[in-house]
């Protein structure tokens, strides 16, 4: 995401969810204009300890939302630009993780050491395989997470936000997420870290 507000010390963030087998319902962030879709939610699947499968369900007026066009499953750069799922994974604060996962199939994972600080392409990721459903009311894109790679500290409970840049076929954009930070949306913040889960095996 491009937009962002600083982060602060002093920052009182909201307790973690624990990461139960049920959808989690994301919310549009307060600023974000009118938007077609009606409700987006994530079913979030743990088959084994070291992949996670996340399963995005965009309900409501499909046809009225920018969708990029399904092409190779190749990673590239600025997907959030345009509609994207997101996911991060990590600690708040750093390090984590952000996934890029566009309906294009394309993707992209970048590690950060500390709060939009860091940053490098996460070479360390082969792939995200991601499959996607169109229906007129209904849209489901699914991906495949391997954790076991990842350079997160695995001595306490990782944390986990889920998020969605949604544009529309004027092209106005608006942002998901599980939780939102006070100010301009901003998935990278501690507070948008919701859920809590058992890091990977080594």
């Amino acid at each position: 995401m491009a937009a962002q507000t600083a982060a602060s010390p002093c920052d009182k963030h909201r307790p973690p969810a624990k990461m139960p087998g049920m959808p989690h319902v994301l919310k549009p962030h307060p600023d974000s204009p009118p938007c077609p879709a009606a409700a987006i939610d994530v079913d979030v699947a743990r088959p084994d300890a070291g992949h996670l499968v996340l399963t995005y369900a965009v309900t409501g007026r499909i046809g009225d939302i920018l969708l990029p066009a399904v092409t190779a499953a190749t990673r590239r750069d600025l997907l959030w630009q345009h509609t994207c799922l997101e996911a991060f994974i990590g600690l708040p604060g750093g390090p984590y993780y952000e996934f890029n996962l566009s309906p294009s199939t394309q993707w992209q994972a970048a590690r950060f050491a500390g709060y939009r600080s860091g940053k490098e392409i996460a070479v360390e990721i082969a792939a995200a395989p991601i499959e996607t459903r169109l229906g007129p009311e209904r849209y489901t894109l699914q991906a495949t997470l391997a954790l076991g790679h990842l350079r997160v500290p695995r001595d306490a409970a990782w944390r986990l936000g889920l998020s969605a840049v949604i544009e529309d076929t004027n092209e106005r954009i608006s942002y998901w997420a599980l939780a939102h930070a006070p100010g301009k949306p901003d998935f990278h913040h501690a507070d948008a870290f919701a859920l809590e889960f058992p890091a990977a095996a080594p």
